[in-house]
């Protein structure tokens, strides 16, 4: 097995994209950058136009609407921490010649519903079936949204003192992926209540709504000055790429990190840290420090659970997670552990 699995590592994007990203365009204001989510590109105006793009899932052991809700919505998590809903998309699927027309016509009423639900307009796009395609990728897509400039949140515009936030739990899309992956085996690690609530969860892996609150229905609460995506390296993989693209430190504190019972049984199960594996669902909101509880009561009002878990710093405080008062380097993990412990649990012929 490949132990390089998931997104390319940061050193390695640095030394072959990051200056190799075609002419320069002096219009592009926001391009490719380590823990940034969205592109922008400005336009006449205060106007900018916004994009991000991801994977597309087509992952049988979920099923065909699983499979088209993560499409979707983990693009449209990017998109969200601009503090606006995408609103136009584009999609290539390169699907298995094995792939029945009739299965894909389930999957893509799926894609064009929850596309609907959220106010995406599907503009265009490539469809095809390859031979000796087998992954769990059926290819990707693009989000755009128009947007005020002056009103788009980014990561890396998060400031030095901004409080950190982090809403609802460490782990949701790992822990709920890998119980309806592997249901059995969860079951009997433990018990049929926390595999039906991890199941459960799985729908909770859009932070579109946790972003909208935050930033309010006219995107008026300018004291949220950035969010970032919890993906791959978890909630603490987030803080550290928001801390890295803002030019700044942060303090975390371990005892605050939100890791509800579900997902922490879950991840016990298969020798995970919940901490530090993909955590779609979850948003890290970065805010003016005399804020945070005001955004967290508007999060509270909507039902969605959030914390303030620390704050950042100057860039020379470093990255630190203060836990048992003791006070420790953060390290970047450049491989999520929930890709190895996926594929052992599928090699081991667990169900």
């Amino acid at each position: 097995m490949n132990e390089k699995l998931g997104k390319l590592e940061h050193h390695l994007f640095d030394q072959m994209i990051y200056h190799k990203c075609g002419h320069a365009r002096t219009e592009v204001s926001v391009g490719p950058q380590f823990g940034v989510d969205v592109s922008v590109i400005d336009l006449p105006g205060d106007m900018a136009l916004a994009l991000t793009s991801d994977p597309l899932s087509l992952i049988p052991s979920l099923g065909l609407q699983e499979s088209a809700w993560l499409s979707v919505h983990l693009m449209a998590n990017d998109m969200a921490t601009t503090g606006f809903a995408p609103m136009y998309g584009q999609f290539v699927l390169n699907l298995p010649s094995s792939f029945s027309k009739n299965d894909f016509q389930i999957y893509w009423d799926y894609i064009h519903q929850f596309c609907a639900d959220i106010k995406i307009a599907i503009t265009g796009g490539h469809t095809g079936f390859i031979e000796g395609q087998n992954s769990t990728i059926a290819g990707g897509g693009t989000l755009v949204t128009v947007a005020p400039k002056s009103k788009l949140r980014i990561s890396k515009l998060a400031k030095a003192g901004n409080a950190l936030l982090v809403t609802k739990s460490c782990a949701l899309s790992s822990s709920a992926i890998l119980a309806m992956s592997f249901p059995e085996t969860v079951k009997n690690k433990v018990g049929a209540e926390i595999y039906h609530l991890a199941c459960q969860s799985f729908y909770e892996t859009s932070s579109l709504a946790d972003a909208l609150c935050a930033v309010g229905e006219n995107q008026e609460f300018m004291a949220v000055t950035a969010m970032h995506d919890v993906t791959e390296g978890g909630v603490m993989g987030a803080i550290y790429e928001m801390a890295t693209a803002s030019g700044n430190g942060a303090i975390i504190q371990n005892h605050q990190l939100p890791i509800s019972e579900v997902q922490a049984h879950v991840c016990r199960a298969f020798d995970l840290d919940p901490r530090y594996c993909i955590g779609a669902g979850s948003m890290v909101i970065a805010c003016e420090k005399e804020a945070s509880n005001e955004v967290i009561a508007r999060l509270a009002k909507n039902n969605i659970a959030c914390v303030e878990v620390g704050e950042l710093c100057s860039k020379e405080q470093g990255i630190n997670l203060i836990e048992n008062q003791i006070s420790k380097t953060v390290t970047y993990i450049e491989t999520d552990p929930y890709w190895e412990a996926f594929f052992k649990a599928l090699t081991a012929g667990w169900k």
